[in-house]
């Protein structure tokens, strides 16, 4: 990923933060960037939530609760019960389930007692249904026909699939649109988003996936050369597969929001940067003297250095660096929004 890019992702990020739905009334969500699966990582993610059921997960804490913990307190009975008992077989062994226990309840979001040898739990709050729809934005500013090749694939899998409620590709637009014969290679199903400067215009609005209903994985498809007759080959993903992936996606981007690059890179170097612009608050770095991505700000940047010690000393503006002062700025900013 480029600079260009990671900027342009930032945008799209504040974008949605702001001004979700593009085609609709403004709802309540969470905005996250780089989730998805072990096979499929999208750029952007909204997660729509029911504010309700939002407050209530706040119970929980701000951390996420992965696949192990959203087993043990989506199934944690109303009273103490032996914990084999009370909760489905996970299909892996119990060990894992009773190390998930033990972290829940360090955590505080379940109670346990020893009865004997028995481990029982209870819970301490249901696990709320807090999320409504969840849509997957890939992004490329720069659209030429080889990316708009590649682009197309991706689509189409995640479409089969129907992991996300809706699928959108947001791309750049000089303000006279982008070419038609490029966005004629996306899938129907795909929404397509013009990025002119902070704006955006809708090119063409997606539909609704099927994100309850069993999908289909796409596992490997035809090249497509003239002598190429070999059909395609695939998999079906359960309901139930689907339902627990998107629960565990909304939970990660729950916990991360999209300002979460500045936890990847380096804002003790004296040379990071965070600068206000038309899309919110984004990285700069000034010995580059341009917006850096993630991977290009690391302590193996040749231009790396870290801040003097006399900048914490002083107390810089209240306590610590300014790198600890960006950090608390952009995680307020996330707890915030959340």
């Amino acid at each position: 990923m480029t600079g260009h890019e990671f900027g342009f992702e930032l945008r799209v990020c504040a974008w949605a933060e702001e001004r979700w739905r593009p085609d609709g009334d403004d709802v309540p969500r969470v905005v996250a960037r780089q989730l998805g699966t072990r096979d499929r990582r999208w750029d952007t993610v909204v997660v729509e939530v029911d504010p309700e059921g939002l407050a209530q997960r706040r119970r929980f804490g701000d951390q996420r609760l992965d696949s192990d913990l959203l087993h043990v307190v989506r199934h944690a009975p109303a009273d103490w019960q032996f914990y084999r008992d009370a909760l489905p077989h996970p299909g892996y062994p119990w060990r894992y389930v009773r190390e998930a226990i033990h972290r829940a309840a360090d955590r505080g979001i379940v109670e346990t007692r020893r009865n004997g040898n028995k481990i029982e739990l209870k819970r301490k709050w249901a696990y709320p249904d807090w999320v409504e729809r969840i849509v997957a934005v890939e992004n490329k500013p720069d659209l030429d026909a080889s990316a708009a090749d590649a682009l197309s694939d991706q689509l189409e899998r995640d479409v089969a699939l129907g992991l996300a409620d809706e699928v959108w590709l947001a791309t750049a637009s000089d303000g006279q649109g982008v070419e038609r014969a490029l966005l004629t290679e996306m899938p129907v199903e795909a929404g397509i988003l013009a990025f002119d400067g902070g704006d955006a215009t809708v090119e063409w609005l997606p539909q609704s996936l099927d994100a309850d209903g069993t999908g289909t994985r796409i596992t490997d498809r035809p090249s497509g050369g003239r002598f190429d007759q070999s059909a395609a080959e695939f998999e079906y993903a359960g309901a139930d597969w689907k339902a627990d992936k998107r629960l565990e996606i909304a939970e990660r981007a729950y916990e991360r929001g999209w300002r979460a690059y500045v936890d990847t890179m380096r804002p003790d170097c004296r040379h990071f940067q965070v600068v206000e612009t038309e899309y919110g608050y984004a990285p700069r770095c000034a010995a580059k003297q341009r917006e850096q991505t993630a991977a290009e700000c690391s302590g193996s940047c040749p231009e790396y250095e870290p801040e003097p010690p006399a900048w914490r000393q002083r107390g810089w503006p209240i306590e610590g660096g300014p790198g600890a002062t960006v950090q608390e700025v952009l995680d307020e900013r996330r707890q915030r929004q959340r």
